[in-house]
């Protein structure tokens, strides 16, 4: 069990990979949940599409992170395309916690309990500044999306939904 730092607002698991990976980011906590994309940007002051969404699904059984600006929504199909999957599906909130360590609402892009593929949308990288949550539905921090992904060592793919 690691002990959270006394200067960090993030969850402990998430406040161990930043040091791990030497990243010094402001952790913001709010005393309302930030658990929904809109909930986060409201909070932050900042666009939609400048949250990270970290959202698992499971593809032909195997979880799967997929990083999506907040104002986007995820294309199953084109991400089953990516991962030559039979099925994509969204996972349930026990694979999510089991997968990642973390609840929904507060799943950050890296620092999970397991070492799980990471795709990332290409959108992200239309802003100089994304913010992601830190381990639990109240805290979010800022990156730049290149190294946010690189850290999430997240493959770039184009799987946002696109409008009719």
């Amino acid at each position: 069990m690691v002990d959270p730092t006394p200067d960090t607002a993030a969850h402990p698991r998430f406040a161990e990979a930043l040091r791990e990976l030497g990243l010094d980011v402001e952790v913001r906590r709010f005393p309302d949940a930030t658990r929904t994309a809109a909930e986060a940007a409201a909070a932050i002051g900042c666009e939609l599409s400048q949250i990270v969404k970290s959202l698992v699904f499971e593809a032909d059984g195997q979880p799967v992170v997929v990083l999506m600006d907040g104002s986007s929504r995820v294309d199953v199909e084109l991400v089953r395309r990516e991962l030559d999957a039979g099925s994509v599906r969204r996972a349930s909130a026990a694979l999510v916690r089991e997968t990642t360590g973390y609840a929904i609402g507060g799943v950050p892009p890296f620092g999970h309990r397991t070492r799980t593929r990471v795709l990332a949308d290409r959108g992200l990288l239309d802003h100089g500044t994304v913010w992601a949550a830190a381990g639990d539905p109240h805290t979010v921090f800022p990156l730049d999306p290149k190294t946010l992904v690189a850290h999430a060592d997240g493959t770039l793919v184009d799987v946002r939904e696109r409008s009719a």
